[in-house]
Protein backbone atom coordinates (compact mmCIF):
# COMPACT_ATOMS: atom_id res chain seq x y z
CA UNK A 1 0.00 0.00 0.00
CA UNK A 2 1.14 3.56 -0.68
CA UNK A 3 2.62 5.20 2.39
CA UNK A 4 0.23 8.18 2.30
CA UNK A 5 -2.81 5.90 2.01
CA UNK A 6 -1.66 3.80 4.95
CA UNK A 7 -0.96 6.98 6.94
CA UNK A 8 -4.54 8.11 6.28
CA UNK A 9 -5.87 4.74 7.46
CA UNK A 10 -3.78 4.88 10.64
CA UNK A 11 -4.81 8.46 11.42
CA UNK A 12 -8.45 7.52 10.92
CA UNK A 13 -8.15 4.43 13.13
CA UNK A 14 -5.91 5.65 15.95
CA UNK A 15 -6.80 9.35 15.79
CA UNK A 16 -10.51 8.60 15.46
CA UNK A 17 -10.39 6.24 18.44
CA UNK A 18 -8.67 8.94 20.48
CA UNK A 19 -11.25 11.52 19.40
CA UNK A 20 -14.16 9.37 20.50
CA UNK A 21 -12.46 8.50 23.78
CA UNK A 22 -11.83 12.17 24.58
CA UNK A 23 -15.26 13.24 23.32
CA UNK A 24 -16.80 11.24 26.16
CA UNK A 25 -15.13 13.55 28.69
CA UNK A 26 -17.85 15.32 30.73
CA UNK A 27 -18.64 18.88 29.72
CA UNK A 28 -18.01 20.15 33.26
CA UNK A 29 -19.70 22.81 35.31
CA UNK A 30 -19.50 26.50 34.48
CA UNK A 31 -18.20 28.97 37.05
CA UNK A 32 -19.28 32.46 37.85
CA UNK A 33 -17.08 35.30 36.70
CA UNK A 34 -16.67 37.72 33.84
CA UNK A 35 -18.23 36.68 30.56
CA UNK A 36 -14.91 37.08 28.75
CA UNK A 37 -13.13 34.69 31.10
CA UNK A 38 -16.00 32.22 30.89
CA UNK A 39 -15.87 32.31 27.09
CA UNK A 40 -12.15 31.56 27.03
CA UNK A 41 -12.64 28.68 29.48
CA UNK A 42 -15.42 27.14 27.36
CA UNK A 43 -13.31 27.59 24.20
CA UNK A 44 -10.39 25.69 25.72
CA UNK A 45 -12.67 22.91 26.91
CA UNK A 46 -13.68 22.28 23.30
CA UNK A 47 -10.12 22.19 22.00
CA UNK A 48 -8.33 20.28 24.74
CA UNK A 49 -10.51 17.24 24.02
CA UNK A 50 -9.27 17.43 20.41
CA UNK A 51 -5.57 17.89 21.16
CA UNK A 52 -4.78 14.23 22.03
CA UNK A 53 -5.99 13.14 18.58
CA UNK A 54 -3.88 15.87 16.98
CA UNK A 55 -0.84 14.61 18.91
CA UNK A 56 -1.51 11.07 17.70
CA UNK A 57 -1.71 12.36 14.11
CA UNK A 58 1.60 14.24 14.55
CA UNK A 59 3.22 11.09 15.93
CA UNK A 60 2.04 9.09 12.91
CA UNK A 61 3.34 11.80 10.56
CA UNK A 62 6.72 11.41 12.25
CA UNK A 63 6.58 7.68 11.55
CA UNK A 64 5.70 8.34 7.91
CA UNK A 65 8.74 10.61 7.46
CA UNK A 66 11.10 7.64 7.84
CA UNK A 67 8.84 4.92 6.40
CA UNK A 68 9.71 3.61 2.90
CA UNK A 69 7.18 4.16 0.14
CA UNK A 70 5.28 1.94 -0.51
CA UNK A 71 4.86 0.22 2.86
CA UNK A 72 6.72 -3.09 2.52
CA UNK A 73 4.29 -5.17 4.62
CA UNK A 74 0.81 -6.19 3.58
CA UNK A 75 -1.83 -4.23 5.48
CA UNK A 76 -4.28 -6.62 7.19
CA UNK A 77 -7.92 -6.38 6.17
CA UNK A 78 -8.92 -5.92 9.83
CA UNK A 79 -7.05 -2.61 9.99
CA UNK A 80 -8.81 -1.38 6.86
CA UNK A 81 -12.25 -2.48 8.07
CA UNK A 82 -11.81 -0.91 11.51
CA UNK A 83 -10.81 2.40 9.95
CA UNK A 84 -13.93 2.64 7.75
CA UNK A 85 -16.33 3.94 10.47
CA UNK A 86 -13.87 6.69 11.40
CA UNK A 87 -13.33 7.62 7.74
CA UNK A 88 -17.11 7.91 7.38
CA UNK A 89 -17.23 10.07 10.53
CA UNK A 90 -14.55 12.39 9.14
CA UNK A 91 -16.41 12.56 5.81
CA UNK A 92 -19.66 13.43 7.58
CA UNK A 93 -17.97 16.23 9.53
CA UNK A 94 -16.35 17.61 6.35
CA UNK A 95 -19.67 17.58 4.47
CA UNK A 96 -21.46 19.36 7.30
CA UNK A 97 -18.68 21.93 7.55
CA UNK A 98 -18.85 22.62 3.81
CA UNK A 99 -22.64 22.72 3.74
CA UNK A 100 -22.75 25.25 6.57
CA UNK A 101 -20.79 27.71 4.43
CA UNK A 102 -23.38 27.76 1.65
CA UNK A 103 -26.80 27.18 3.16
CA UNK A 104 -29.20 30.09 3.61
CA UNK A 105 -30.74 30.51 7.06
CA UNK A 106 -32.91 33.44 6.09
CA UNK A 107 -32.74 36.95 7.48
CA UNK A 108 -30.55 36.92 10.64
CA UNK A 109 -31.43 40.53 11.51
CA UNK A 110 -27.83 41.45 12.12
CA UNK A 111 -24.83 39.15 12.04
CA UNK A 112 -21.09 38.98 11.45
CA UNK A 113 -20.15 36.75 8.54
CA UNK A 114 -16.96 35.79 6.73
CA UNK A 115 -14.34 33.34 7.93
CA UNK A 116 -11.18 35.22 6.96
CA UNK A 117 -12.44 38.80 6.61
CA UNK A 118 -15.44 39.23 8.91
CA UNK A 119 -17.99 41.83 7.92
CA UNK A 120 -21.30 42.93 9.40
CA UNK A 121 -24.66 42.51 7.71
CA UNK A 122 -27.63 44.43 9.03
CA UNK A 123 -31.22 43.90 7.98
CA UNK A 124 -33.06 47.09 6.96
CA UNK A 125 -36.16 45.66 8.64
CA UNK A 126 -34.32 45.51 11.96
CA UNK A 127 -32.76 48.93 11.45
CA UNK A 128 -36.25 50.46 11.04
CA UNK A 129 -37.36 48.87 14.32
CA UNK A 130 -34.51 50.36 16.38
CA UNK A 131 -33.73 53.85 17.56
CA UNK A 132 -30.25 55.29 17.06
CA UNK A 133 -28.92 54.20 20.46
CA UNK A 134 -30.13 50.61 20.11
CA UNK A 135 -28.81 50.51 16.53
CA UNK A 136 -25.36 51.61 17.66
CA UNK A 137 -25.40 49.10 20.53
CA UNK A 138 -26.21 46.27 18.11
CA UNK A 139 -23.41 47.38 15.79
CA UNK A 140 -20.97 47.49 18.70
CA UNK A 141 -21.89 43.90 19.57
CA UNK A 142 -21.20 42.81 15.98
CA UNK A 143 -17.93 44.76 15.85
CA UNK A 144 -16.78 42.74 18.87
CA UNK A 145 -17.61 39.54 16.95
CA UNK A 146 -15.61 40.80 13.97
CA UNK A 147 -12.57 41.76 16.08
CA UNK A 148 -12.37 38.27 17.55
CA UNK A 149 -13.05 36.53 14.18
CA UNK A 150 -15.96 34.68 15.76
CA UNK A 151 -17.47 33.28 12.51
CA UNK A 152 -14.24 31.33 11.91
CA UNK A 153 -14.12 30.21 15.53
CA UNK A 154 -17.74 29.03 15.41
CA UNK A 155 -17.06 27.08 12.22
CA UNK A 156 -13.99 25.38 13.69
CA UNK A 157 -15.72 24.57 16.99
CA UNK A 158 -18.66 23.04 15.13
CA UNK A 159 -16.23 20.94 13.06
CA UNK A 160 -14.51 19.60 16.19
CA UNK A 161 -17.91 18.85 17.74
CA UNK A 162 -18.99 16.92 14.64
CA UNK A 163 -15.76 14.91 14.75
CA UNK A 164 -16.74 13.76 18.26
CA UNK A 165 -20.23 12.67 17.22
CA UNK A 166 -22.34 11.08 18.68
CA UNK A 167 -21.25 12.00 22.23
CA UNK A 168 -23.74 14.45 23.83
CA UNK A 169 -20.89 15.82 25.96
CA UNK A 170 -19.31 17.31 22.83
CA UNK A 171 -22.56 19.04 21.86
CA UNK A 172 -22.93 20.33 25.40
CA UNK A 173 -19.43 21.84 25.32
CA UNK A 174 -20.26 23.57 22.04
CA UNK A 175 -23.59 24.87 23.34
CA UNK A 176 -22.00 26.17 26.55
CA UNK A 177 -19.34 27.99 24.54
CA UNK A 178 -21.90 29.61 22.19
CA UNK A 179 -23.83 30.90 25.21
CA UNK A 180 -20.65 32.25 26.82
CA UNK A 181 -19.60 33.79 23.49
CA UNK A 182 -22.72 35.93 23.21
CA UNK A 183 -22.45 36.99 26.85
CA UNK A 184 -18.81 37.95 26.28
CA UNK A 185 -19.63 40.04 23.20
CA UNK A 186 -22.42 41.77 25.12
CA UNK A 187 -19.82 42.59 27.76
CA UNK A 188 -17.41 43.88 25.09
CA UNK A 189 -20.10 46.10 23.61
CA UNK A 190 -20.93 47.60 26.99
CA UNK A 191 -17.25 48.13 27.77
CA UNK A 192 -17.02 50.06 24.46
CA UNK A 193 -19.78 52.42 25.58
CA UNK A 194 -23.05 50.75 24.61
CA UNK A 195 -25.83 50.91 27.17
CA UNK A 196 -27.13 47.57 28.40
CA UNK A 197 -30.79 48.52 28.03
CA UNK A 198 -30.23 49.66 24.43
CA UNK A 199 -28.53 46.39 23.56
CA UNK A 200 -31.34 44.46 25.27
CA UNK A 201 -33.87 46.34 23.12
CA UNK A 202 -31.91 45.43 19.99
CA UNK A 203 -31.77 41.75 21.01
CA UNK A 204 -35.53 41.63 21.60
CA UNK A 205 -36.21 43.27 18.23
CA UNK A 206 -33.89 40.80 16.48
CA UNK A 207 -35.58 37.87 18.26
CA UNK A 208 -38.98 39.02 16.99
CA UNK A 209 -37.59 39.28 13.48
CA UNK A 210 -35.88 35.90 13.61
CA UNK A 211 -37.88 33.04 15.08
CA UNK A 212 -35.24 30.27 15.06
CA UNK A 213 -31.63 30.06 16.25
CA UNK A 214 -28.74 30.51 13.84
CA UNK A 215 -26.68 27.36 13.22
CA UNK A 216 -24.45 28.49 10.35
CA UNK A 217 -20.94 29.89 10.98
CA UNK A 218 -22.24 33.41 11.53
CA UNK A 219 -22.10 35.38 14.76
CA UNK A 220 -25.60 36.74 15.13
CA UNK A 221 -26.92 39.19 17.66
CA UNK A 222 -29.61 36.94 19.12
CA UNK A 223 -27.52 33.75 19.34
CA UNK A 224 -29.36 30.97 21.17
CA UNK A 225 -32.92 32.04 21.91
CA UNK A 226 -33.11 29.66 24.87
CA UNK A 227 -30.73 31.90 26.81
CA UNK A 228 -32.34 35.23 25.94
CA UNK A 229 -33.63 35.67 29.48
CA UNK A 230 -30.15 35.14 30.90
CA UNK A 231 -28.63 37.63 28.46
CA UNK A 232 -31.28 40.25 29.16
CA UNK A 233 -30.81 39.86 32.91
CA UNK A 234 -27.05 40.35 32.52
CA UNK A 235 -27.54 43.40 30.31
CA UNK A 236 -29.81 45.06 32.86
CA UNK A 237 -27.25 44.46 35.62
CA UNK A 238 -24.61 47.18 36.11
CA UNK A 239 -21.30 46.31 34.44
CA UNK A 240 -18.66 45.63 37.09
CA UNK A 241 -15.52 47.78 36.98
CA UNK A 242 -13.28 44.83 37.80
CA UNK A 243 -14.27 41.54 36.21
CA UNK A 244 -13.88 38.53 38.42
CA UNK A 245 -11.47 35.97 37.01
CA UNK A 246 -12.59 32.37 36.73
CA UNK A 247 -10.19 30.21 38.69
CA UNK A 248 -9.58 27.20 36.47
CA UNK A 249 -6.28 25.96 35.11
CA UNK A 250 -6.02 24.96 31.48
CA UNK A 251 -2.81 24.58 29.43
CA UNK A 252 -1.99 27.63 27.35
CA UNK A 253 -2.26 27.31 23.52
CA UNK A 254 1.44 27.99 22.95
CA UNK A 255 2.26 24.70 24.68
CA UNK A 256 0.83 22.81 21.69
CA UNK A 257 3.63 23.65 19.20
CA UNK A 258 6.52 22.04 21.15
CA UNK A 259 4.28 19.10 22.10
CA UNK A 260 3.51 18.41 18.43
CA UNK A 261 7.19 18.72 17.54
CA UNK A 262 8.11 16.20 20.24
CA UNK A 263 5.36 13.87 18.96
CA UNK A 264 6.79 14.01 15.43
CA UNK A 265 10.28 13.24 16.74
CA UNK A 266 9.03 10.32 18.85
CA UNK A 267 7.06 8.99 15.88
CA UNK A 268 10.11 9.05 13.63
CA UNK A 269 12.16 7.27 16.32
CA UNK A 270 9.74 4.68 17.73
CA UNK A 271 6.83 4.63 15.29
CA UNK A 272 8.21 1.67 13.35
CA UNK A 273 8.06 -0.62 16.40
CA UNK A 274 4.50 0.36 17.33
CA UNK A 275 3.09 0.19 13.79
CA UNK A 276 4.70 -3.20 13.11
CA UNK A 277 3.30 -4.51 16.40
CA UNK A 278 -0.17 -3.26 15.38
CA UNK A 279 0.13 -5.05 12.02
CA UNK A 280 1.14 -8.31 13.69
CA UNK A 281 -1.77 -8.14 16.13
CA UNK A 282 -4.26 -7.37 13.33
CA UNK A 283 -2.89 -10.21 11.20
Amino acid sequence: MERECFLTVLIALLGGSTLLACGWWPAGQTSQGSAGCLERLMWRRIWWTFMPALIVAAWLCGWALVEPDPVPERVPAAVLLLSVPFLLLFTRAAIRAGWSLFRDDGDPGTATVGLLKPWIMFSPHLAKALDDRALEAALEHERAHARHRDPLRIWLAQLVTDLQWPWPQARERFRAWIVALELARDEDARAAGADGSDLAAAILAAARLRQHAVMSPVAALIGQESVLKQRLACLLTPLADQAEEIRAWWPQPWILAPVLLIAVMLGSEFGEIVVRTLLRIAA
